[in-house]
């Protein structure tokens, strides 16, 4: 191990070796996913599948890690500004960069073992773990929002194959997603500030660093947090208990089709 990393050596003797060698994917490259580029570049990562079909604009000023005020002048695109943060910090980084949305050229995400959903919609997701389960790829959700009252809400979800799913938990339900595509999929303007995308983000990066190095020696399929941004507390929900076995995503059907020879 490089004096660079000697002080995440805790994370196991061939551990910045298997961080090097995982490809890790990116839907979104807003608030939340840029703390992510940024922390994955940081730990040593170094392939990367991003999308982000989005340029910076003056409202993106109080979340967007890397995003300067001339960047609004120039309309530099998200997408350039996670490039920059990458490449800073791992010059030989192999960075597949695509401006459009991860649904018209999906393909890519073929190739990773850990895809990250930083999007703003239940569909969204919904699209994404379906995705990642046929790659046979781990899924980490995050997202937050801010309601009535008012209160900070997020969430951290690790969703992996043969495990339980986003509906298993009570994440995505029937409900959630019927009353979204009543509004006809407009998400609007929703509130969005730095410190929660980064407590949700610093989450995520860690259940991807857990999942390639096994330094926790956890095994957990899945995990869910809901973020409380009075008490400031990321915690597990109340809720029932989670099926050891999802009934969404038949273990069976997991994976590519393959067309067998008769």
């Amino acid at each position: 191990m490089t004096e660079r990393y000697q002080r995440q050596s805790f994370l196991g003797m061939d551990s910045q070796e298997a961080i090097e060698n995982t490809i890790i994917g990116f839907a979104g490259l807003g608030g939340g996913g840029s703390h992510i580029v940024q922390q994955s570049a940081h730990l040593g990562f170094k392939n990367y599948v991003l999308y982000d079909d989005d340029i910076v604009t003056e409202t993106n000023l109080n979340r967007l890690i890397g995003a300067r005020a001339l960047d609004v002048t120039a309309s530099t695109p998200k997408l350039h500004l996670a490039r920059m943060m990458i490449l800073g910090l791992q010059p030989d980084a192999n960075i597949n960069g695509f401006a459009c949305r991860w649904q018209d050229n999906p393909h890519p995400l073929r190739s990773c073992h850990i895809i990250f959903g930083c999007v703003e919609t239940y569909r969204g997701r919904l699209e994404l773990e379906q995705l990642s389960r046929r790659y046979l790829a781990h899924y980490i959700d995050i997202g937050m929002d801010v309601h009535g009252g008012p209160t900070i809400g997020g969430q951290v979800i690790l969703s992996s194959p043969g495990g339980p799913c986003m509906r298993c938990v009570g994440f995505i339900t029937d409900e959630n997603i019927t009353k979204e595509a009543n509004k006809y999929g407009d998400v609007g303007g929703r509130p969005q500030v730095v410190w929660p995308n980064g407590i949700l983000a610093s989450s995520a990066v860690g259940i991807a660093v857990d999942l390639v190095t096994g330094w926790t020696k956890s095994s957990s399929t899945h995990l869910y947090r809901v973020y409380d941004g009075r008490q400031n507390t990321l915690e597990k929900p109340v809720q029932t208990p989670i099926p050891k076995i999802c009934s969404h995503y038949d273990i069976e059907s997991l994976g590519d089709p393959i067309l067998e020879k008769l």
